[in-house]
């Protein structure tokens, strides 16, 4: 991988985490229009992950450092309920990397198909919370939060974005955008730095370390660093682009890519 496919393939990565069009979609998108495959090398694709929740944990420091504040607070507060409910909408997420792991990995090697219509079940989140009414929280429940946490799950599949399902979930529960948008890329950063721990567990085991040395140095870092500024630049636009109501272009947008998608693949 040369250091121009690694920037173009972390740019896309920082991208599409958090705008919801889908980050594995477009990658794999990607790698079959320009022979260009992003998940040749582990290190690359723990690299590029970690860089988007170094983004996250940037973009939204002050969220996360209060939530550290109120948890060792020790005694319950409004910090440590919105942990508590974190870590709910982490269970479903969970059930699926211990007992569908290898089920989930298998869509992945599925082809064009598969991604165009999964993109479709991402213009179906948008498009429904689109039509919901305004909101009627003034806080995300435990039970909204294991919802939200079941659309994360769900976005595990090649092609549904994952804050597209998860804020759109949130949305139609009665949500108010901005927190719902926040609580989005909160819920996932635990999530994405433990399956990336895992992969290189598993990749370790199977293959040892030979298989982190295929790809430049150099190009890791680029990948990294295109990766997180994109990420940073993502996260804030999207936390605004909820908060103005402009989710529904991007369900255009994902109409269009999916039909293209469809008809180039012959629907088969």
């Amino acid at each position: 991988m040369s250091w121009i496919e690694a920037i173009i393939l972390g740019v896309i990565q920082g991208l599409t985490e958090f705008l919801p069009v889908s980050s594995s979609g477009h990658l794999a998108i990607v790698g079959n229009l320009f022979g260009m495959n992003g998940g040749e090398n582990l290190a690359f694709a723990v690299l590029v992950h970690v860089a988007t929740v170094l983004s996250t944990i940037t973009v939204l420091w002050k969220e996360i450092s209060g939530l550290f504040r109120g948890l060792f607070a020790f005694r319950m507060n409004d910090e440590t309920r919105l942990v508590f409910k974190i870590l709910i909408s982490m269970i479903p997420i969970g059930i699926v990397g211990l007992f569908f792991k290898d089920y989930v990995e298998s869509l992945f090697g599925s082809g064009l198909f598969v991604i165009g219509c999964m993109l479709l079940v991402s213009c179906a989140f948008i498009m429904f919370a689109s039509l919901a009414g305004t909101s009627r929280k003034t806080e995300i429940s435990y039970l909204d939060a294991f919802i939200i946490g079941i659309a994360q799950a769900v976005a595990a599949a090649p092609g549904i974005s994952r804050s597209g399902a998860t804020i759109s979930t949130g949305v139609m529960l009665g949500n108010k955008k901005e927190d719902i948008a926040k609580f989005s890329f909160l819920m996932v950063i635990i999530p994405v730095l433990g399956e990336a721990l895992l992969d290189v567990v598993d990749a370790v085991k199977d293959n040892g370390a030979s298989m982190f040395s295929t790809i430049p140095a150099g190009s890791l870092i680029c990948g990294f660093i295109a990766a997180y500024v994109s990420g940073a630049v993502a996260c804030k636009w999207m936390i605004n682009i909820v908060r103005s109501r402009k989710m529904i272009y991007f369900a255009y947008y994902l109409l269009i890519a999916s039909v293209l998608i469809l008809i180039f693949t012959g629907f088969k």
